[in-house]
């Protein structure tokens, strides 16, 4: 089991910043795939940024060149930092880690943080 715990959202105006963090219970190295999702209200579940245990990151279109994902394996803590903010990014942000190892093997949410941007 891999529990996952989201902190850093909050309220920001546009063209601002803020950087969410997830905490995981598990060494993260041993995590194949992590990554951040949104939901915005009404609206499915989308991916955001994603971050392989080998340290290569993927970003949705809409948010690239104004987010980046990284992670810090010392703190088990995987971060996105969140720049250039706009209303549409208003959403609430989930982390999520993807394991096919022996001993963790599953796919796992963070309760959410809420994130919104005002214009």
């Amino acid at each position: 089991q891999v529990r996952l715990m989201e902190s850093g959202g909050g309220l920001v105006q546009a063209g601002g910043s803020l950087r969410l963090s997830c905490a995981a219970s598990s060494n993260i190295s041993s995590i194949n795939i992590m990554g951040w999702y949104r939901q915005a209200p009404g609206k499915q579940r989308e991916v955001v940024a994603l971050i392989t245990s080998g340290g290569s990151t993927n970003y949705a279109d809409s948010v690239k060149g104004r987010f980046t994902i990284s992670r810090d394996s010392a703190k088990n803590t995987v971060y996105l930092q969140m720049n250039s903010l706009k209303p549409e990014d208003t959403a609430v942000y989930y982390c999520h880690a993807l394991s096919i190892n022996a001993g963790n093997a599953g796919t796992y949410w963070g309760q959410g943080t809420q994130v919104t941007v005002s214009s």
